[in-house]
């Protein structure tokens, strides 16, 4: 079993930008939204960021090596949870911080994909290591942690039960859908398909999957197309889930969804912060305990 987790930090978070609909988000809560990292929004009585509960979990779910992948511009980060660039003690967690450095020819980040390949240059230990991979701004469970830290499959991932994601109908209409065999390894990723369509993916259990991008990859078979992974025709960005259907194409049965039934709490527009708080003083104590 592994115990690294990438955690992809290293967005300009532009929905984040926008204004909000809610009244019941404060001046604070704004301003740290226009100025911060998603992550570091304070969502706690505490003051503390989604970060922490994030850390929290994968502590709880057994993993150990932290690599926190964050943009030049994401010194807040290291005022947080340590100011070296590797091996920062929080909690017993051993955190390090890969930049997401940005081309001179772009403005943004150049995608998920982008930021693991940096990630893995920069920890060359990775490329012979099998690690996990999700995004900053939604709350995992230590279950679908725990599950792809456990798994034997090469690669995986978490494939959500569409019908116990709590989002609006419109956003959950948006998520990509997975095309599953029945023994549940990935045979395809299809992008908005139609109300029609969508039926033609459900799996042997009569269940829509989607990804919530939570991987485990194997740093020696993954590392090649990391590196080659060409650029989204659309939202010119190198992106997770084509590195995924290039690698299955090449070997068919090489990711497995593990299928788990759960909703994934999502930070990303202001009117979330109100989300997230009422549901952390639902599911953690006022104090977490880190032992």
């Amino acid at each position: 079993m592994h115990t690294n987790l990438i955690i992809l930090a290293g967005g300009i978070s532009s929905r984040m930008k926008k204004p909000a609909t809610s009244t019941l988000v404060n001046e604070k809560e704004i301003l740290q939204a226009n100025q911060r990292s998603k992550s570091l929004i304070s969502v706690s009585n505490s003051g503390r960021p989604l970060m922490d509960y994030l850390l929290y979990n994968a502590k709880k779910a057994g993993y150990k090596n932290i690599y926190i992948v964050i943009n030049e511009q994401g010194s807040l980060f290291k005022e947080f949870y340590g100011p070296k660039k590797a091996n920062n003690n929080f909690y017993g967690l051993n955190i390090s911080f890969p930049i997401q450095y940005i081309p001179k020819n772009r403005e943004k980040p150049f995608g998920t994909a982008d930021a693991v390949f940096q990630a893995v240059e920069q920890f060359p230990n990775l490329k012979n290591q099998q690690f996990t991979v999700c995004n900053s701004d939604n709350l995992y469970t230590i279950n679908s942690l725990k599950l792809l830290r456990k798994t034997n499959s090469k690669n995986a991932l978490i494939s959500y039960d569409r019908d116990a994601l709590e989002f609006s109908l419109q956003k959950i209409y948006s998520f990509a859908v997975m095309n599953l065999n029945d023994e549940n390894y990935l045979k395809d990723i299809i992008e908005k398909p139609t109300t029609e369509k969508v039926k033609e993916y459900e799996d042997k259990e009569g269940k829509i999957r989607i990804s919530m991008n939570l991987f485990k990859l194997d740093g020696k078979m993954m590392f090649p197309y990391l590196k080659n992974c060409p650029i989204h025709p659309i939202r010119n960005e190198k992106e997770l889930p084509t590195v995924v259907l290039n690698c299955i194409a090449d070997y068919p049965n090489s990711f497995l969804g593990i299928p788990v039934s759960e909703h994934v709490p999502d930070l990303t527009a202001k009117d979330d912060i109100i989300i997230i708080k009422d549901y952390l003083k639902k599911h953690y104590p006022k104090t977490l305990n880190w032992s």
